[in-house]
């Protein structure tokens, strides 16, 4: 359980994570910088906020043994830095090979958050290759990874059944690589909402990694796989919709929901997303779907306080909250959408 914060320090949590936001002033005390960084090091944001204390200076710091706890910290940072570069090499090795082979595949998430919508290209580092391709391909392109010396570390028929398969390099099983046929793995959703190759194929239409694509995913992402356990997964939409600089692209957007059918996974994390962070584009965009009785009932579940007490004292409640939210993903009956993919 993480050490709790007041709603000052919850706020002071929030401006670290938010990689444009000004550097934060470190006026705290040892204990409460102390739980800052625990909750950081939680939600995935803690690099954000190791840069921006960097960026402070450290002769404002308390003592207290908080600067040899962020020391200690500094150094798991760069450790990281250096395995999220050492998976990128092996990503792009097997993409390599992918291509040799003919297979269309696209690396998607980590790595391409980081080079496509961070500034700071370490304050997003990932533990994970993601590679995702069409269904069919799936054998052949799981070939090509046992030939780049991975081997795979799931069942293969629930892999299939998931369209997801997990490997790990067999002489460093700290490298993971996923592949994908489809982004959405609950089999009881994508009767609803699926995006795979072919979808992000046609939101890119003639470019690769278009904002609306990249936010698309990011969305699936907080939504469809991970049930908004931390607040990494809101930081990489509150940077695509940064991204949304035109109203191509929010265009774009709106339709890549209506054709993958999450418009009740845009709406609400959007609108926890904009609330978080008080991004006022993120809750325009969110207020233009309409709501009907899922997305009315899925807000009232996912507040802010459910993402940021999600290994507190308050953790039953948040993870009740979210389970309530997965069941409605469920349950929500797909819109009727002409030619939806």
């Amino acid at each position: 359980m993480l050490p709790s914060l007041t709603t000052a320090e919850e706020k002071l949590l929030l401006r670290y994570a938010d990689p444009e936001a000004a550097a934060v002033g470190s006026n705290v005390s040892a204990a409460a910088l102390s739980a800052l960084l625990d909750n950081a090091e939680f939600h995935g944001i803690l690099p954000i906020m190791l840069r921006k204390l960097r960026e402070s200076g450290d002769a404002h710091l308390p003592s207290g043994g908080v600067r040899e706890k962020l020391e200690d910290l500094r150094d798991k940072a760069t450790i990281a830095t250096g395995q999220s570069m050492l998976l990128q090499y092996h990503g792009d090795r097997i993409m390599k090979a992918m291509a040799a082979q003919g297979i269309a595949a696209r690396i998607v998430k980590g790595p391409v958050f980081a080079r496509k919508l961070y500034r700071h290209v370490s304050d997003r580092p990932f533990t994970d290759i993601d590679i995702l391709v069409d269904p069919a391909d799936l054998p052949r392109a799981n070939t090509v990874i046992a030939s780049c010396g991975f081997e795979l570390s799931s069942d293969e028929a629930e892999s299939y059944q998931l369209q997801e398969f997990k490997w790990l390099e067999k002489e460093n099983s700290s490298l993971l690589v996923e592949l994908h046929g489809d982004l959405v793995h609950d089999t009881g959703m994508r009767r609803r909402l699926s995006l795979g190759f072919r979808e992000l194929g046609i939101i890119d239409a003639d470019a690769t990694d278009t904002p609306a694509a990249l936010l698309t995913i990011a969305i699936v992402h907080a939504a469809g796989g991970h049930k908004f356990h931390r607040l990494q997964l809101c930081v990489d939409v509150l940077q695509g919709v940064r991204a949304l600089q035109s109203a191509e692209s929010e265009t774009r957007l709106l339709d890549a929901a209506r054709m993958t059918g999450i418009e009740l996974e845009l709406a609400i994390v959007l609108n926890v997303t904009g609330r978080l962070f008080g991004e006022p584009h993120a809750l325009e965009l969110a207020g233009r779907i309409k709501p009907d009785l899922s997305i009315r009932l899925a807000k009232k579940l996912i507040t802010t306080n459910t993402l940021l007490r999600v290994n507190s004292r308050e953790k039953i409640g948040s993870r009740l909250r979210r389970d309530a939210f997965r069941w409605i993903q469920r349950l929500a009956k797909a819109r009727a959408i002409p030619g939806k993919v």
